[in-house]
């Protein structure tokens, strides 16, 4: 039987897709990520844009400051367990309510080392400046509440998205008005940071709403030390390997606050907003097939890597189809939503936008990592990368500004996704396939 949505597809597509249920489910859970992340990438947009406009550039740049160093810390928090546990879930689902009950558990203990971390380092690195201490801690509270993503996780596993989609947009759609509404009234700095945490409660709100309305029970949930220890041993390079990243995808706003100021945070920031908005698009596609390749690994490998050229293919094909037009429009765009005050992240956007065809292959190389259980090589690349990213923006930075951030992380992306595969001999013809699809992106 064909999911109901295929009805509304030209008979072409009806028949390639027709008895195919995995793959129908896939595009259908992808179809709910797309649609949540369109609306939030256009409505959110907007919103933002009028932030950024009413807090000008500096204020604009000291939250947008504050927001990349609580990130810093959400590994914490994460470490490294949805890939795990959805994996475990899908070869176990007879004992889920013990992997997710643990899980549960050791990310919220994960929270409160966050929060704690977060704030505690900002006081001492930035002992004289109490707005910033207010900021990154109101931010970080945010992380008490993130252990309960762990319900995501569950759909994700299941290739039932839309229940968490519905629940997060819920948080978003309350959130944005609350956003309009500060503007209008012309609120403080802080209150924006405020409803950062508040859209975070919301949305863990919701998911736990919809996992009791899809018959889910909260008491059959159990942790055991056991399990943890499982879970933790497999997902520690993960978990490493999250630090870096984090670290080298959000260390250039904060080495930039601490080497040029606000007011170039505020607009390098314009510019990471505009190219990082499409990263949902791999995200959604990830979350989505990567069940699939689980199973695939256990079938067959020639199943495997026929699966994974298709996925390396497919994200890339669509990274160029995001990064030629922006690249062509992205001066005029700057000009026409941000206004004269942030016109130098045109240029900005114009190369950092590229950055997106590697960080997209990255997602996708990490459900060959993943599925190959070799974490320890994701955290070297990661750790790599993130070394990189940190060296290049401590010489280029000081003498390019913004552009020096731009020219580092652009670098320390294709590193970290593509380059670091040549580091390891197991590596090599996933690096391969990767280089195939960036020069050839062929998906039928």
């Amino acid at each position: 039987m064909n999911a109901a949505w295929t009805k509304y597809l030209p008979g072409i597509l009806r028949e390639k897709l027709d008895g195919r249920q995995q793959l129908q489910k896939a595009i259908g859970n992808s179809g709910w990520l797309m649609f949540e992340k369109i609306l939030r990438m256009g409505v959110g947009l907007f919103v933002n844009v009028w932030i950024a406009r009413y807090l000008g550039p500096e204020n604009f740049g000291l939250l947008s400051y504050a927001l990349a160093f609580a990130g810093l810390f959400v590994p914490l928090v994460t470490l490294g367990l949805d890939e795990i546990v959805v994996r475990n879930v899908v070869r176990d689902p007879e004992n889920k309510d013990e992997t997710l009950g643990t899980a549960f558990a050791v990310k919220l203990a994960g929270g409160f080392a966050a929060f704690a971390a977060a704030t505690a380092t900002a006081m001492i690195l930035r002992p004289a400046d109490s707005l910033t201490h207010w900021l990154v801690g109101i931010i970080a509270a945010g992380s008490l509440f993130q252990s309960l993503n762990i319900i995501d996780i569950w759909f994700n596993s299941q290739v039932q998205t839309k229940y968490a989609v519905l629940a997060r947009n819920a948080a978003f759609a309350l959130c944005t008005i609350i956003r309009v509404l500060l503007i209008l009234t012309r609120a403080p700095l802080t209150a924006f940071a405020i409803v950062v945490t508040i859209e975070t409660v919301i949305a863990a709100t919701g998911l736990l709403v919809a996992y009791r309305a899809t018959g889910g029970s909260f008491k059959k949930w159990h942790a055991t030390f056991a399990t943890a220890k499982n879970l933790l041993r497999d997902s520690l390079p993960l978990a490493l390997s999250f630090v870096s990243v984090g670290i080298y995808q959000r260390i250039d706003q904060v080495m930039l606050q601490e080497m040029s100021g606000s007011h170039e945070v505020g607009i390098y920031a314009v510019a990471v907003r505009l190219s990082e908005v499409w990263i949902f698009i791999p995200n959604a596609i990830y979350w989505s097939v990567y069940p699939s390749i689980v199973k695939a690994k256990q079938v067959s490998d020639e199943l495997f890597y026929e699966r994974l050229q298709k996925f390396y293919n497919l994200v890339a094909l669509l990274a160029y189809a995001i990064a030629i037009p922006m690249t062509l429009c992205s001066q005029w765009l700057v000009d026409s939503l941000f206004g004269e005050a942030y016109t130098r992240a045109g240029l900005m956007v114009t190369w950092l936008i590229w950055a997106h065809l590697f960080t997209s292959l990255e997602i996708a190389r990490s459900t060959f990592l993943a599925s190959m259980n070799w974490y320890k090589i994701y955290f070297i690349s990661a750790l790599a990368g993130c070394i990189l990213n940190i060296v290049l923006c401590y010489f280029l930075i000081p003498r390019y500004g913004g552009m020096g951030a731009v020219v580092a992380s652009i670098f320390a992306y294709w590193f970290a996704g593509h380059g670091s595969c040549f580091l390891f001999k197991s590596t090599f013809r996933t690096g391969a396939m990767i280089s195939k699809a960036i020069i050839y992106p062929k998906i039928w």
